[in-house]
């Protein structure tokens, strides 16, 4: 059988190798990936908006020399600028927003070779853990279509388990890049905090939370692509240390010993289902079969000064988003420019400046106080999600009771947001299925700046329980 034909059966990197050594072109590749897209997505509605013409003039320009070079690859359409397309962030009020400059995390991704054909799917303004935007409909999750693909790189973690992409572009701030790689299969890892470009259309996202990078069937594509996209870009408000070497060679190396500190107890006080304590169980357990030192042992933080001054942050960053919005348009936003939710988080939105202050004082103080406890340890385990993904339409960002949106959201993912407020590294990676066949992942949180730990513990799991052959029957 040939390379082409074998198109799903590789990582990135692997099909790169394919590109270098002329056993397939980039062109065979784009035609592959385009097929699978035609075949899969009227079911699972990942892919928004492709540009198919402009990647066959990337190719016919000759692409760059890089780490991935051939390969096809999508942007989740949520802040990330391609001069000429649109970008609607997932959102009715955006939709005939086309940028005129272009994203320096996306012009690192066309420096490292990829041949970027299309956008995925995302919630207004990737508010939402589930990715069922009004502007497009709803992500299906491609190993049960009834269930989410999680958010809000739902269309990012759907194309790829679907095996339209080997790995997509996400972004996380709040759990956006893990919670969708723990929904459908996948290892997505959010790096620290100043890790990743923003630029050049913002200094940060949403007060420092967010970061971006990727979706990925593999351990070693998700590291070889931060070698090649990470570092601050010009103008950076944030600084972070270089890797000591690159994170490609951390995924050759195996750990031992690690200290692993490991809870279950939903920091909101929230029901943890079976499944998802079991995932970590089984977690715990080849943890400790590899040689690693695993206890049980949580941080000592106040979770709800913590998520009180978290939605804080959102709800201002939500306000600022709208208003500058309006402000390009020359007119005042409306109810129903905007989601339900998003008009409550905007409408209501009340703070003063003192009170945002104070928000940022809580995360910075509750930041040192993990950091305090990391210093014992070297990773810390827990549930990504408290629930396995839930059907379509139980966390909707466009229903009318934004109180009961947050206890859903609550309910759901209790566990992902501390890794940004604290703007550490976190990952989840897919080691366990439900008895009914739903990927349950399990998040493991890094010291800040130290994702190379992480990498070296993914591959180690990746090699010990293998997750890449398991797909979904689409």
């Amino acid at each position: 059988m040939s390379a082409f034909a074998e198109y799903e059966a590789f990582d990135g990197v692997g099909l790169a190798e394919l590109v270098r050594r002329k056993e397939v072109t980039p062109s065979e590749l784009l035609d592959a990936a385009i097929g699978r897209v035609d075949r899969v997505n009227p079911t699972i509605n990942a892919v928004i908006a492709t540009f198919e013409g402009k990647a066959r003039v990337d190719i016919a320009a000759g692409l760059p020399d890089g780490p991935f070079t051939g390969v096809p690859f999508v942007l989740k359409d949520l802040f990330m600028c391609y001069a000429g397309e649109r970008t609607t962030n997932g959102s009715r009020f955006w939709s005939d927003f086309v940028p005129t400059h272009t994203s320096e995390l996306f012009a690192r991704y066309r420096r490292a070779g990829f041949v970027i054909f299309g956008k995925t799917n995302t919630p207004e303004l990737g508010m939402n853990v589930s990715t069922e935007p009004a502007r497009f409909g709803a992500t299906r999750n491609p190993w049960n279509i009834e269930r989410t693909a999680g958010g809000s790189s739902g269309g990012a973690a759907a194309a790829v388990a679907a095996g339209m992409v080997p790995l997509a572009h996400a972004s996380d701030s709040g759990g956006s890049t893990r919670i969708p790689a723990s929904c459908c299969g996948l290892f997505g890892l959010k790096p620290s905090r100043g890790r990743m470009p923003m630029g050049p259309e913002r200094g940060e996202s949403s007060g420092g939370l967010g970061t971006a990078h990727a979706i990925t069937r593999s351990v070693r594509d998700s590291a070889v692509l931060l070698d090649a996209s990470a570092g601050p870009d010009l103008g950076a408000p944030y600084g972070i240390a270089p890797p000591t070497r690159p994170w490609a060679a951390e995924v050759r190396a195996r750990p031992t010993g690690l200290r692993i500190a490991v809870s279950t107890r939903t920091p909101a006080g929230v029901a943890l289902h079976t499944d998802c304590a079991e995932a970590v169980r089984v977690a715990s357990k080849l943890c400790r079969e590899l040689g690693h030192v695993v206890d049980e042992a949580r941080p000592p933080l106040d979770a709800e000064a913590i998520g009180n001054a978290f939605r804080v942050i959102m709800r201002a960053s939500v306000r600022t988003l709208v208003d500058a919005r309006a402000a390009t348009l020359g007119r005042a936003p409306t109810q129903g420019d905007v989601e339900p939710v998003t008009w409550d988080r905007y409408y209501t939105s009340s703070e003063t400046a003192a009170d945002y202050a104070r928000a940022l004082a809580t995360l910075h103080r509750a930041t040192r106080e993990l950091a305090a406890f990391q210093e014992q340890w070297d990773v810390i385990l827990t549930p990504m999600l408290a629930q396995p993904p839930v059907r379509l339409g139980e966390i909707v960002h466009s229903g009318p009771n934004a109180a009961y949106f947050a206890d859903r959201v609550r309910e759901f993912s209790p566990f992902s947001a501390m890794a940004n407020w604290a703007g550490v590294p976190a990952m989840s990676v897919p080691l366990h299925w439900s008895a009914g066949g739903l990927p349950i992942g399990v998040q493991f949180i890094g010291r800040f700046g130290d994702e190379g730990t992480l990498f070296c513990l993914a591959a180690q799991l990746e090699e010990a329980k293998p997750w890449a052959k398991r797909r979904p029957s689409l």
